[in-house]
């Protein structure tokens, strides 16, 4: 499975690298944490060793920054017209789709690296949960996965990049604050907790506090997991046409 995978990741890794949209995604991400959590968040006026106030405002972060890392991934294959290549290259949908996930999964993983000086810094000042911060950190990838798996599946379906990016925008706008909906609606009770199940934000809340639950944990992978095979399912009826 690795042999099939690798040489797309490294595409779809080259891809990235070769244009400005890596580096300009990476240094944004990294630069607007430090602003959020020091000056926005004025975290050394607090005097609490905790970094929630840095990881509440993750979900509404990748909002934004995930459909501009997805938006490109098959809006700009059709337009191109390599889509076409890679549906006659000797690899599954499955691949293709996969590896395309892996790189910018490992992108996204690069960015939350190169914030972990913040809190080993940090650390000096106080004592910091360590578990609670592995647990943000685990709930930030899990996040960043589904969000992807969302961004990939839409832009296998848009016209263009623009398209791609605005409906990955609004789709995932929906699904991280429709748990909010319940506190300012007077909702049913099963209608309230399907909102808060379908709720990034919501599943995310305990990855916040550093807990881990397993019902967040399968929210996540599920997710991630439909949207992927709903993004192959694209292809093969492309593939068919």
């Amino acid at each position: 499975m690795a042999n099939r995978l690798n040489p797309v990741i490294r595409k779809e890794l080259k891809s990235y690298f070769n244009s400005p949209i890596a580096y300009i995604a990476v240094i944004a991400f990294v630069l607007f944490s430090a602003v959020w959590l020091f000056f926005l968040q004025q975290f050394l006026a607090r005097n609490t060793a905790s970094l929630r106030a840095y990881f509440s405002i993750m979900p509404m972060v990748f909002i934004v920054l995930i459909p501009a890392l997805t938006m490109r991934s098959w809006a700009e294959e059709k337009k191109l017209g390599t889509d076409e290549i890679l549906l006659t290259l000797p690899f599954k949908e499955s691949h293709v789709v996969l590896g395309k996930f892996f790189a910018t999964f490992i992108l996204v993983l690069i960015m939350a690296g190169l914030t972990l000086p913040m809190p080993i810094t940090l650390n000096a000042l106080g004592r910091f949960e360590a578990g609670e911060i592995i647990g943000q950190y685990l709930g930030l990838l899990l996040l960043a996965g589904t969000a992807i798996a969302l961004g990939q599946f839409i832009s296998s379906v848009a016209t263009n990049q623009i398209s791609a990016f605005i409906f990955s925008v609004v789709a995932l706008l929906f699904i991280t604050l429709v748990g909010q909906a319940t506190a300012f609606l007077n909702l049913p009770g099963w209608l309230a907790a399907f909102f808060n199940y379908i709720s990034l934000d919501y599943h995310f809340g305990s990855f916040e506090k550093g807990l881990l639950d397993s019902r967040d944990f399968i929210y996540f992978l599920l997710f991630t997991a439909f949207f992927l095979y709903l993004n192959m399912k694209v292809l093969a009826l492309r593939k068919w046409k």
